[in-house]
């Protein structure tokens, strides 16, 4: 009989590109995870169940163990980094690019500069990497403001079309990396589990070479 095994799946727009990938290897909620309020899902396999959980803590609950496998964006395994996973996969999903960010037409002052983002360690390594001095400032949200109202002279974030730093008088400035959703293993779970794994693996695999 095969281990019970635990998929951690990120809410909102990855969720609805997640699943067709999943139901390729004929695993399936039981119910519309989209309209429930619970946080774990039965499947159409008995031995296989999803969490949903905020994007940001999916790579946590599958490096501790709490989950075998998950979906997770580049940009939260870069922030955060990934040690006790293996990154088989990527999906091709949620695709967008993380860049820097100014308002428009204004150049950057000399010497040392004031950068809002989420992500803090990889501004901080990006920048250091220019040769750039920086003060990092976290924000959670609306980081177009910040250039804006002079909290900060650029941004770190997502950019998918650009269209919102352009509606906020913005503009995207330099490339840092192409993001992307990820399939995300537990290293120990890999052991474990392996061959249970690496079928859900290569079914998706197949899945996302046919997209």
């Amino acid at each position: 009989m095969s281990q019970t095994l635990t998929i951690a799946l990120t809410k909102g727009r990855i969720l609805e590109e997640t699943l067709p990938l999943l139901a390729a290897a004929d695993i399936r909620p039981l119910e519309d995870m989209e309209k429930s309020r619970k946080l774990v899902f039965e499947t159409t396999q008995p031995n296989v169940r999803f969490l949903l959980l905020r994007g940001a803590d999916v790579p946590t609950y599958v490096q501790f163990g709490a989950a075998d496998m998950g979906i997770s964006g580049k940009d939260t395994l870069m922030e955060n980094g990934a040690e006790g996973l293996y990154e088989p996969l990527d999906l091709n999903i949620a695709r967008c690019k993380l860049m820097t960010a100014g308002v428009k037409g204004e150049s950057l002052p000399a010497g040392r500069i004031r950068v809002a983002t989420k992500y803090v360690n990889i501004a901080k390594q990006y920048y250091a990497s220019q040769g750039r001095q920086t003060d990092i400032i976290k924000l959670y949200g609306a980081m177009e403001l910040a250039p804006i109202m002079n909290l900060a002279d650029e941004i770190v974030d997502i950019v998918d079309t650009g269209n919102t730093l352009r509606a906020n008088g913005l503009e995207p400035r330099d490339f840092i990396a192409d993001i992307s959703s990820r399939l995300i293993v537990n290293k120990a779970s890999m052991k474990m589990k392996h061959v249970q794994i690496q079928n859900i693996i290569d079914h998706i695999a197949k899945a996302v070479a046919v997209d």
